[in-house]
């Protein structure tokens, strides 16, 4: 896992995130990533897995204090580009994730139930990275998971140059959309816009709350509130939206569709 990170979510305009924009640049700086883009935004895919029952879903909506989720986290369509298959567990209301980087080829017989192989790792020597996997697709055995929606955003980031210890992000037009085929797609047809016409503050810190957070809060009457991406994809078009476009489906098909090639990128 990486060192304990706690996470605050607020919802903006976008009128406020541009006058917020200034005071953040006085004290960190857009990431490498969004640097590189005009807009300073850059595309965050993610693909979730959950049971049937849509069990870390709920333990969201009911607020577990011990829960995780299990996604497939990328950045574009291109068939050569990694995907990191992570976990993210929160403890009370401190985060841990972990994560593997993993070869696009090798993500549709992993979600079919195959056997990790180091080879399917993007770095296949780096120990942390390979216990990492397994315990994914363990946890991803154990709970039945499947992939079931798909999440995307334009995400601005800004960070220390030397460290990622404290972070910002501003994170805009938030789709969500039903993904029982598990295709890394960039985006999806007839996708909900979740949180329009609202964006989304996260504010990250592994050690104290830096005091111009505190700043920046109180400056911008900015007030916490939950955000969970996946969870309130769900929560505002309703559970059968779900449950109708992801019909149950035993290990067995997988693993059928797989061999025929029906299902997966």
């Amino acid at each position: 896992m990486q060192a304990s990170r706690f996470e605050l979510k607020y919802f903006l305009t976008e009128d406020l995130a541009q006058q917020m924009r200034p005071f953040v640049q006085g004290y960190i700086d857009l990431d490498e990533y969004s640097a590189r883009q005009p807009s300073r935004s850059y595309p965050t895919l993610s693909l979730y897995l959950d049971s049937d029952n849509l069990d870390t879903y709920w333990w969201t909506i009911n607020g577990d204090k011990n829960r995780y989720k299990l996604r497939l986290r990328y950045y574009d369509e291109k068939p050569n580009s990694p995907v990191y298959f992570e976990i993210k567990r929160r403890l009370n209301n401190v985060i841990l994730k972990q994560r593997a980087g993993v070869r696009k080829d090798a993500v549709k017989i992993l979600l079919a139930g195959q056997l990790p192989d180091r080879d399917h790792l993007l770095n296949p020597d780096d120990p942390k990275q390979w216990f990492a996997l397994n315990h994914f697709i363990e946890l991803m055995v154990r709970l039945e998971a499947k992939p079931k929606m798909h999440i995307a955003y334009l995400r601005e980031a800004y960070e220390n140059a030397d460290n990622n210890a404290v972070r910002l992000t501003f994170d805009r037009a938030v789709e969500s959309a039903p993904n029982p085929n598990g295709n890394l797609i960039a985006k999806s047809e007839q996708a909900h816009r979740v949180f329009d016409p609202n964006l989304v503050l996260e504010l990250k810190f592994t050690e104290r709350f830096p005091n111009w957070f505190c700043e920046l809060v109180q400056t911008f009457h900015c007030v916490q509130t939950g955000a969970a991406k996946f969870a309130e994809g769900i929560y505002t078009r309703g559970e059968s939206w779900v449950t109708r476009a992801c019909p149950r489906k035993s290990p067995e098909s997988l693993v059928d569709e797989f061999l025929s090639g029906t299902s997966f990128p």
